[in-house]
């Protein structure tokens, strides 16, 4: 158990080839719980060489692993889901620890993605098509190779289960780079992986930083495709450093996610509930409705709403019980999201509630005061920039047309939401909106539903069914 006792844990060694290995040359990096600030564990950070030997080791397997039938791959897949629901807990601790989510919201929201992910992507194997006959052609999907996943912090094992649960299904090998920053959780689902028994070499495991892993697997000659969860900026140098082999790149990048409020919206539940959205993960989510925009008739009740809402927002121990909020991930996020709080107030916009510094009582840790700006214009830069912390810019507006400006007047393109009471007003703003994710009404997404975005926000898609494409080779047979 990678969390037993209080000693700081040993979480050096890597998986390759179906092995738990040393790294070649040594380097080594603690890991800080940022609710405590203590160490809690000391990875290795890898360098070229044993990514090229992780490579080396998914390449090695593909030719066995991508002909096992689709009934093996569902068992194996299978077993793997029974043994991540048995050691259910001890993701929603890792989590908790490394990354600073309560857990309770680790427990019913964090840790549940894995489950959820690994779940969607069986079901949808069973019923997958993998061939087809169009007129005289024989068409046929064939998993594309060795894949390179490179995961963020902020929903670690979200982002690793919507990546590799896709791959093992269609017949991939892979190599992971879990984030450095919260390390803990991929630690553990590469523990789950060897207890499943997946043929040695089909999952890979090397931590490591951007520059010396993530830009190698991402340039890498053996590696297929590369698919990448991160920041926008980060993501441009991934596709530069991929596009040298002319590799499939995959992105889920950035997002400034508009929630329009109109007139005819039951104010109070559309208000509230936005508040409540955007502090969840303490406001670390790329699709976060960081952005509210409120009819102008309507606008100064929502921005009392809106404050009274966020005051009832406790923040609170990750250890505690309850559904409060955590720290932010690490003091790099939280001098960010200071800078970014300190702009808006110099900007002129009006500090409704929350604000510089920690919240009373909370010395140690990186711990942020639950936000609101009211008066924001969307050329601010708090509208603008993804601040990945919970604060939010409350932007009036007085007309549809002008409401819909406004929500695509931004580089991302990943989620937005609306609220209203009008069926024929919700069709027509839904087919307006450039996102790939639209909520009506605070509706929320399930594990069979395509997630990811237009325009700076990325390309392709993950989870369920649609997650299985950019696994995939399309070759036509023809005669």
């Amino acid at each position: 158990h990678i969390l037993e006792g209080k000693v700081m844990k040993d979480l050096r060694q890597f998986y390759i080839n179906g092995q738990w290995v040393d790294p070649i040359a040594s380097r080594d990096l603690n890991v800080e719980n940022p609710s405590t600030e203590e160490l809690v564990a000391t990875i290795s950070l890898g360098a070229a060489a044993d990514v090229d030997v992780a490579v080396a080791a998914a390449k090695a397997a593909f030719p066995l692993y991508s002909q096992v039938s689709v009934e093996e791959r569902i068992a194996l897949m299978e077993k793997l889901l029974q043994i991540y629901k048995d050691r259910y807990d001890e993701m929603a601790m890792a989590i908790s620890v490394e990354m600073g989510a309560p857990i309770s919201f680790a427990t019913a929201a964090q840790a549940d993605c894995g489950r959820g992910h690994i779940n969607a992507a069986i079901e949808s194997l069973k019923q997958f098509e993998f061939e087809r006959q169009m007129g005289n052609t024989r068409i046929v999907k064939e998993p594309i190779g060795v894949c390179g996943f490179i995961t963020p912090w902020n929903w670690p094992i979200n982002q690793i289960s919507c990546k590799v649960a896709p791959a093992l299904a269609t017949g991939c090998t892979m190599v992971l780079k879990p984030s450095e920053i919260a390390p803990m959780s991929g630690y553990l689902f590469t523990e789950m992986m060897d207890q499943a028994g997946f043929p040695a070499g089909v999952y890979n495991m090397v931590n490591g930083d951007g520059p010396d892993v993530g830009a190698v697997i991402s340039s890498h000659p053996d590696v297929d495709m590369v698919s990448f969860t991160g920041s926008t900026r980060a993501g441009i140098l991934v596709a530069k450093a991929a596009s040298e082999t002319v590799k499939r790149v995959t992105q889920e990048l950035g997002g400034k996610s508009p929630n329009i409020i109109f007139e005819d919206a039951d104010l109070e539940t559309a208000v509230s509930s936005g508040v409540i959205n955007m502090m969840g993960n303490t406001g670390q989510s790329c699709n976060a409705p960081s952005r509210m925009l409120v009819h102008s008739s309507v606008y100064d009740r929502a921005v009392e709403i809106a404050r009274q809402t966020a005051e009832q927002v406790p923040v609170d121990d990750p250890m505690k019980e309850g559904m409060h909020l955590g720290p932010l991930s690490s003091r790099v996020q939280f001098d960010k999201v200071q800078g970014l709080i300190e702009v808006g107030i110099n900007e002129g916009a009006q500090l409704v509630v929350g604000g510089l510094g920690k919240p009373d009582g909370f010395d140690t840790g990186y711990y942020v005061k639950p936000t609101i700006f009211a008066g924001v214009n969307n050329q601010m830069t708090i509208a603008q920039e993804e601040i990945f912390g919970p604060v939010l810019s409350m932007i009036p507006f007085d007309t549809e047309e002008q409401a819909i400006e406004i929500a695509n007047d931004t580089p991302y393109g990943l989620a937005a939401y609306f609220s209203t009471s009008d069926e024929e007003r919700a069709r027509r703003v839904a087919g307006q909106l450039r996102a790939g994710m639209i909520s009506l009404n605070s509706a929320s997404q399930d594990y069979a539903a395509p997630f990811g975005g237009y325009k700076q926000s990325g390309n392709g898609r993950e989870w369920g069914e649609y997650g299985f494409d950019d696994f995939l080779e399309i070759k036509g047979i023809t005669g």
